[in-house]
């Protein structure tokens, strides 16, 4: 892995403050351009690097190639203000080809499909979310707004889209199955995916890769939300669907904790997600590559979304990464020191553990944060590395507010504990569209 940062991290009431000598271009306010190509409807794809609104990082483990990748669509489907972000998790020999092609083509895939719904299904025009406004607020006209405060429109609306997210995955899916330049039969990828518009967020989920919201509680404190489940095959649900079609889902001794799934008569190829793109060997085991799509409606009170691999969920609980972004004190590098603090996490958690590796996305739903200006003015009191990385999941469990966020739905219980426990303090946002799991194979 590479350097972390150099000098002491301090720790306050209001997170970890990162006081870093990376050298690395600062955020100025003029985006990028040398990271930036144009895609379909002229989109601004990025692979790497930070704009006004979205910071990434990625970074190799130890474990070879990385099979970890991520894009940001701004201006997706030529709207102003109107976002994908995705990030896709690699297994398998092949892992990071897959990865990298689910990257490469699913976007475009998916623009493709909303504007075709948009414009022959609810002539659902561009202005119809003013994409531009900083705060996430709608800023349509009247018409508009009375279309989107009519709810059964706007389920009309949000089931198109989610139409869409699950044409796509599936299309991706069987391109992959005829694709001879990849070899997926044992290799996969997962993904997690936004799609931001406004004050609307659609999210689409394929695995274990998570997203989470950042949001202010009733005091002002800052508040996770876990906008995914990540979809293991204990999750009952899932386990139900791979057992009626003959899979195995057991864990191994050495890992006692991490339930995979089995072909019927051979241990083989134990994978530890439900949901994927490739893995043909599996499909016909429950193994499905449908995704999980849920919807957000925005407010004033959020503040920022934050995508990332098992790499950094493995290691860092969701409260711990909203106050590690939070209190960066500059947003192009809020990725990077999530990836950073992470690394750290692995070394001192799993010792003999090689560290796996992270890409993270974070999605900044303001033009302007005063989230480092607010921790920056807390007392902070000094910590060095070890003692932080020891000491800082307790705090935080300590901090977080749980009354804030009892009232939201728990994901679906899984059948034994999920390797490492992390995220006891988050919650899923569970679908106002939720979509219906298939029950046969793909």
């Amino acid at each position: 892995m590479g350097a972390c940062c150099s000098k002491d991290a301090n720790f306050g009431e209001g997170g970890v403050v990162f006081e870093d000598s990376l050298e690395e271009r600062e955020y100025d306010g003029v985006e990028e351009d040398d990271n930036v190509t144009i895609g379909d409807y002229g989109a601004r794809m990025r692979l790497q690097g930070a704009s006004k609104y979205v910071s990434m990082y990625s970074q190799q483990g130890k474990k070879g190639v990385n099979q970890d990748a991520m894009t940001v669509w701004e201006e997706f489907i030529g709207n102003k203000g109107m976002f994908f972000c995705g990030v896709f998790d690699g297994h398998g020999p092949y892992g990071h080809k897959v990865a990298r092609h689910v990257r490469d083509t699913l976007p475009s895939r998916l623009s493709t499909a909303i504007k075709l719904s948009q414009v022959n299904n609810l002539r659902y025009g561009d202005d119809a979310v003013d994409g531009n406004d900083s705060d996430g607020a709608d800023k349509s006209d009247a018409s508009n707004k009375e279309y989107y405060n009519d709810d059964s429109k706007r389920t009309i609306l949000l089931s198109s889209w989610e139409a869409s997210f699950v044409k796509c995955f599936k299309d991706m899916d069987q391109e992959l199955s005829l694709d001879a330049s990849i070899d997926s039969f044992c290799s996969g990828a997962t993904a997690v995916t936004v799609v931001k518009q406004g004050n609307h967020l659609v999210i689409a989920n394929l695995g274990d890769s998570r997203a989470i919201l950042c949001t202010r509680g009733g005091r002002n404190q800052l508040v996770p939300i876990q906008l995914t489940v990540d979809l293991k095959p204990n999750i009952a649900s899932e386990a139900e669907r791979i057992k009626n079609l003959n899979g195995r889902i057991f864990a191994l001794k050495e890992e006692p904790d991490v339930f995979r799934i089995w072909m019927p008569d051979e241990d083989c190829p134990g994978l530890a997600m439900a949901r994927a793109f490739g893995d043909f060997c599996l499909k016909d085991y429950g193994l499905i590559s449908i995704p999980e799509v849920s919807y957000r409606r925005l407010t004033k009170n959020d503040e920022f979304v934050v995508l990332a691999t098992d790499g950094i969920w493995d290691v860092l609980s969701n409260f711990d990464v909203i106050r590690i972004v939070a209190s960066a004190r500059k947003r192009s590098l809020a990725a990077k020191m999530v990836v950073k603090y992470a690394v750290r996490a692995w070394k001192n958690k799993y010792p003999g553990c090689r560290v796996d590796d992270c890409a993270v996305v974070c999605l900044f739903l303001k033009s302007r944060t005063v989230l480092a200006r607010s921790f920056s003015e807390m007392s902070r009191v000094s910590a060095n590395h070890t003692e932080l990385a020891e000491n800082y999941s307790e705090v935080s469990r300590a901090s977080v507010n749980r009354s804030e966020i009892a009232a939201v739905p728990q994901r679906p219980k899984a059948t034994k504990s999920v390797q490492g426990g992390h995220g006891h303090e988050s919650i899923h946002a569970k679908a106002i569209i939720g979509s219906k799991e298939s029950t046969s194979p793909e």
